[in-house]
């Protein structure tokens, strides 16, 4: 008999119901937690400036390659003294790199940021300048991606999809 008390006593029995507005909190609450959890994630993945000089850095020696090291690029009397121009200009990353940070400025937005960079103009010979660049790159999640481009005398071009990843 003392086991028949003991099994009524221990007999499941519904938990009361939560009142509604209970029930409805938790998922708000879950959905919060969750925007916070990325939001979070992303201010962390956040790429630095250090980042963004060695990504400008990289971007610079292809364009310079294309324009230097090209058809139209260097004199004649100058082709002849730089025996390997493309391996030249990628040898000067990390300068390029400096050069671009020193004209970019950095909108920092938590979880993303904006990098607005211009450089160039300068004459670097009497008879070469450096063209003038405006470039706007978007920074977010371990990456960059070239949101519109300007060169002097040429429309922008916006959406360019150039991009890189970084751990």
């Amino acid at each position: 008999m003392v086991f028949a008390n003991v099994s009524r006593s221990l007999a499941c029995r519904p938990l009361p119901a939560a009142p509604p507005s209970a029930s409805r909190l938790w998922p708000l609450l879950a959905g919060a937690a969750g925007l916070g959890g990325a939001a979070l994630g992303l201010s962390l993945t956040n790429p630095p400036p250090n980042d963004f000089e060695n990504f400008a850095g990289d971007q610079l020696v292809e364009l310079a390659v294309e324009e230097v090291c090209g058809e139209d690029g260097l004199p004649m009397p100058l082709r002849l003294v730089v025996q390997n121009c493309p391996e030249l200009i990628r040898s000067q990353s990390q300068v390029l790199g400096a050069l671009a940070r020193q004209g970019t400025t950095r909108h920092n937005f938590g979880i993303f940021s904006l990098y607005k960079t211009a450089i160039g103009g300068q004459e670097v010979l009497p008879f070469l300048r450096i063209p003038r660049y405006r470039v706007t790159t978007f920074a977010g999640a371990g990456n960059f991606v070239i949101l519109s481009t300007s060169k002097d005398g040429e429309e922008e071009n916006a959406g360019d999809a150039t991009s890189d990843a970084r751990p």
